[in-house]
């Protein structure tokens, strides 16, 4: 089946940050929200004493300077295990032993495919998966909330597959995944996830792509099996990727497309029908104008609540189009009335999009630097959130591993009146990540989310090897908890040697 991905060109490297030009002081950050689990929520700590806000903080600020008021919750154990997992992953020549580990000949051989497997199961993968079924995961995130009341994200942990019958068989995880969303409280979970790339072949997703490409270089160039949706281009987008005009498709590829047209129309109609919110998962540029068209069109069929969109699509800031994207999208979207969901994230492709780009002769799309791609997602952040504070049927998920961003989208949210509660504006970080950010976020009074993969171990090694790549170095996202979780750490320390 093609949903076992242990070779190397299934396992990318999803952040070159070495290669970008930060401009002014380094700030901590990561791409996108998708996430792992990274405590076992047990016997909670003893409470910390008050924690008193410093003079120069307002009421709507998030305070990550207390790590033991954000830790409160955490076992010393867990503590423990965190820091020491995150640490591991901070090492690059760990991580790039580790990958080439489980993406060499060695996992073909029982005996250290078994070892390895044990290995990344206690470590990496208890951290930042929720666990091996769809009900499995639901109690994790029934266990992290009432530990914590950081919500759940469920989405089954599987890459992308090759052939119809792993597109079915995904299918029917993503659906199994909302009957386990469904069995919580609503209280604890916000949504479930879903890869297009997982219940429709890549093959196809770049076929469609490129006539979908052509399609807007070509006025005179029509596509007779295009369902209605919203713009999935800007005059600002990359169309290097297709030079020349594609063969149609084929009486087979079209069969295909439909059915992951009726694939992704299932989930839809299962969440509708269950109230619980869709997120449909970004991807390389490659491949993002076929899951767009299938993200905007399922919005135009199912976001019929005028109050709350079912379909939310991703938006990844680091891309230099992604502003000029999302202001015609819901322009489109509010001149046909359809509610729209936008989960906002930096980008997860940073290193693939380069190289491909120089190797067909391009600029890459992604922007020169870190504190362009800061910028673009702050700014679509803000306009996101002023359209969501007038009531108009919009829904935002701010994915994001940044402090100052958070520190931004909080004062933001004071100065529109937003209400926290209502699930207009919703937080998210990856499980295992930035959770010194989700504690903050979360006591600051906002809706935060945990983005928790579940899934067979084997399955989840492609996401475990870009965690850890984005965890390493000085640039890394995990730096901060790493930095709070030690401090907590000792504070505990200390206090039992007092």
């Amino acid at each position: 089946m093609a949903t076992r991905l242990l070779r190397t060109n299934f396992i990318r490297r999803p952040h070159c940050f070495s290669s970008l030009r930060p401009v002014g002081p380094p700030t901590v950050t990561a791409s996108t929200a998708a996430v792992p689990e990274i405590l076992s929520f047990g016997q909670q700590a003893p409470q910390p004493p008050l924690h008193h806000p410093k003079p120069n903080q307002t009421h709507h600020d998030i305070d990550l300077s207390d790590q033991a008021r954000l830790f409160a919750s955490v076992p010393t154990p867990d503590l423990l295990r965190s820091t020491a997992v995150l640490h591991a992953a901070s090492i690059g020549p760990m991580v790039d032993v580790g990958a080439w580990v489980m993406s060499s000949k060695l996992m073909d051989n029982a005996l250290t495919r078994g070892m390895v497997l044990g290995l990344v199961k206690g470590t990496f993968y208890d951290h930042f998966c929720a666990g091996e079924d769809a009900s499995a995961a639901a109690e994790r995130v029934r266990s992290v909330y009432e530990a914590t009341g950081l919500k759940g994200m469920l989405v089954y942990g599987v890459e992308h597959a090759d052939d119809a019958a792993s597109c079915d068989d995904n299918m029917q995880h993503f659906l199994r995944t909302i009957e386990a969303a469904k069995s919580l409280p609503t209280s604890h979970f916000s949504s479930v996830v879903v890869k297009i790339t997982a219940i429709c072949p890549i093959s196809l997703l770049k076929r469609v792509s490129d006539l979908l490409r052509w399609e807007h270089k070509s006025k005179n160039f029509k596509l007779s099996w295009k369902l209605k949706s919203f713009t999935v281009f800007s005059d600002s987008s990359p169309l290097y990727h297709t030079n020349t005009e594609p063969e149609p498709l084929t009486a087979e590829e079209e069969r295909e497309l439909e059915a992951a047209h009726v694939r992704i129309q299932d989930i839809c109609r299962k969440c509708q029908e269950s109230n619980v919110p869709l997120l449909i998962d970004a991807e390389d540029t490659i491949l993002q104008p076929a899951i767009d068209y299938m993200a905007y069109s399922s919005a135009i069929m199912f976001n019929g609540d005028k109050d709350r969109p079912i379909v939310y699509n991703t938006i990844q800031a680091y891309l230099r189009d992604a502003g000029e994207r999302l202001h015609l999208v819901v322009k489109e979207a509010e001149k046909e009335s359809v509610p729209m969901g936008f989960k906002l994230v930096r980008g997860a492709y940073m290193c693939s999009e380069g190289k491909l780009a120089d190797s067909l002769g391009h600029k890459s799309p992604v922007h020169d630097t870190l504190q362009n791609t800061h910028a673009c997602y702050n700014d679509c952040m803000t306009f996101l959130m002023e359209k969501a504070s007038n009531g108009s049927g919009f829904g935002v998920v701010l994915a994001t591993h940044n402090a100052d961003s958070g520190r931004l989208a909080s004062r933001k949210a004071s100065e529109l009146n937003i209400n926290k509660k209502n699930g207009t504006i919703e937080f998210a970080q990856l499980y295992g990540m930035s959770d010194a950010l989700s504690f903050g976020l979360k006591r600051a009074g906002f809706n935060v989310s945990k983005y928790m993969p579940y899934g067979p171990v084997e399955t989840a090694i492609p996401y475990l090897v870009r965690r850890a790549y984005e965890n390493r170095g000085m640039m890394a996202s995990g730096a901060l908890d790493r930095q709070l979780l030690r401090m907590e750490l000792k504070r505990r320390l200390m206090a039992v040697i007092a």
